[in-house]
C-alpha cells in the first residue's frame, strides 16, 4: 500500500535567529510542510507546532531527534544533533546556510571536540560574527535547495 508522508521542517529554536524562523515559516508554506519548533521554556516562540522543553542540557536536541523522520529537514547549529539527524535519513542545515553532509560530519565533530578541549584548558575560541542580510539570503537559498532534494526523494513511501 502506498502512503503519502507529511514531511516536516523542524527547528532547534533555542538559539535560532528570528529571521531564520521567518524564512522557515515562508518555505514551509511554499513546500506544504509542517513547521515544528522546539525550545526551552526560556524562549517565547510563536508557532502552531511548538514544543516547550525544560532547560537542561540536550533536552531540546533529544526532542528534535525524536521528532525527526526520514525526509524531514532540521535547522540546527549543533553539529552533534546534525550527525544524529543525518543518520536518521533526514536533512540538516545550520542557520548560516551550511548543509550538513554525511561525508563531512565526522570532521566537524572532531573540530568541535578540539575546540571544547581548548576551552576546558582555559583557552578561547572565536564566536560567530554578526548576522547580515546576506546570511539570511544564503540560508533561504540553501534551505530551498535541501527541501527540493528532500521532496524528490520522499514523495511516496511504501507501507
Amino acid at each position: 500500500m502506498l502512503k503519502h508522508t507529511t514531511l516536516k521542517i523542524i527547528v532547534d529554536a533555542d538559539a535560532c535567529p528570528k529571521s531564520v524562523l521567518t524564512i522557515c515559516r515562508e518555505l514551509s508554506a511554499e513546500f506544504h510542510r509542517e513547521l515544528w519548533t522546539v525550545a526551552s521554556f526560556n524562549h517565547n516562540i510563536d508557532s502552531p507546532h511548538h514544543i516547550t522543553v525544560g532547560n537542561s542540557s540536550q533536552e531540546a536536541d533529544i526532542r528534535v531527534a525524536n521528532l525527526t523522520r526520514p525526509g524531514d529537514v532540521v535547522v540546527t547549529q549543533d553539529w552533534g544533533l546534525a550527525a544524529i539527524i543525518l543518520a536518521k535519513g533526514a536533512g540538516a542545515i545550520s542557520p548560516w546556510g551550511r548543509i550538513f553532509q554525511p561525508e563531512t560530519i565526522d570532521f566537524l565533530l572532531e573540530e568541535r571536540e578540539i575546540k571544547a578541549k581548548q576551552r576546558r584548558a582555559g583557552g578561547r575560541t572565536k564566536g560567530p560574527r554578526k548576522r547580515s542580510p546576506e546570511d539570511d539570503l544564503r540560508f533561504a537559498q540553501q534551505l530551498r535547495k535541501l527541501l527540493l532534494e528532500s521532496a524528490g526523494k520522499n514523495k511516496i513511501t511504501e507501507n
